[in-house]
């Protein structure tokens, strides 16, 4: 698989993806389709993070020892981090195929609403498309985890004091992770090791949840970047099939034109010619009524 950041410089890369066939003069789109194919790739990759990101989320719902959730903590971190970097890798990837699509409608027969320069939109949008979906799910994710969260510093505190927290306390719980000032009745009245152990917990959750949102939400300011040029991309797509449409449509209106201009040149000329058949028919009929070879008789 050729990869888009090969040795050679942007530059040849961009010729090699505007290469003209050598005897049927289109436009050779092999490279365009490998470098597709590799962002494809990073895409399937990072749903595949995703799935596993949603895989120890639902795992650390089932931990409440704070060494274990911070384990698994390091393992998410490092997933959030392995997507972050594939996300920014498929941003200047397509960035990259923008400027190939750039460079190839220069060739000739191959400008702006050509059938290769619509591919080649197509496809790209089509791979941003993907990406928005990704975000989404990513986005998804992160609000599940906050929501979550949340449900568990309150079911944690109910099992800890025996009491409903008000949404004040547990708001206090999330925003800082510090329970130990919250939780000082319950410590006096069940023991500090026991309460410890859920503050614990909570202060773990609090690490993790914070970490993996402010990695989440580096990755979303990534996919909310690439979304602005898909609007924009979309829009010049749109534009660009309004014109070819438009094009079709006057083609379209020029064969009919022409083909009512025949229609009328060929009546015109059945007509003429009917006109002189007539004509000569008249004169014919004009000729016998005189009769002037009788009259030259006579004489």
């Amino acid at each position: 698989m050729n990869d888009l950041f090969s040795g050679s410089s942007p530059r040849q890369r961009d010729n090699q993806s505007v290469e003209m066939t050598g005897t049927g003069g289109g436009v050779n789109l092999d490279q365009f389709f490998a470098d597709v194919e590799v962002i494809d790739n990073d895409l399937r990759d990072l749903d595949q993070t995703r799935s596993i990101l949603c895989t120890s989320h639902d795992r650390s719902k089932t931990l409440h020892n704070a060494r274990q959730l911070n384990d698994l903590r390091g393992e998410m971190d490092a997933d959030v981090s392995q997507a972050l970097t594939k996300a920014k890798l498929v941003k200047v990837r397509l960035e990259a195929l923008d400027r190939s699509n750039a460079a190839s409608r220069t060739v000739p027969g191959c400008g702006p609403g050509s059938s290769a320069d619509r591919t080649r939109t197509s496809v790209v949008n089509g791979l941003r498309k993907k990406l928005r979906d990704s975000m989404a799910q990513f986005n998804e994710l992160r609000e599940k985890m906050a929501a979550e969260y949340r449900e568990t510093v309150e079911r944690r505190y109910y099992t800890v004091t025996g009491e409903r927290a008000e949404e004040a306390v547990v708001d206090a719980l999330i925003s800082t992770g510090q329970s130990e000032t919250i939780l000082q009745k319950a410590i006096g009245e069940k023991g500090r090791g026991e309460v410890m152990e859920a503050m614990a917990e909570i202060q773990e959750r609090h690490a993790a949840v914070k970490e993996v949102e402010r990695s989440l939400n580096e990755l979303n300011q990534v996919f909310v970047d690439m979304a602005v040029l898909v609007e924009r991309q979309g829009a010049d797509l749109e534009d660009i099939e309004g014109h070819v449409n438009r094009a079709s449509s006057f083609v379209r209106g020029g064969t009919q034109n022409l083909e009512v201009a025949r229609k009328r040149q060929r009546n015109t000329r059945k007509w003429a010619c009917i006109g002189i058949a007539i004509l000569l028919l008249l004169i014919f009929i004009l000729v016998l009524s005189l009769q002037p070879w009788k009259k030259k008789k006579k004489n």
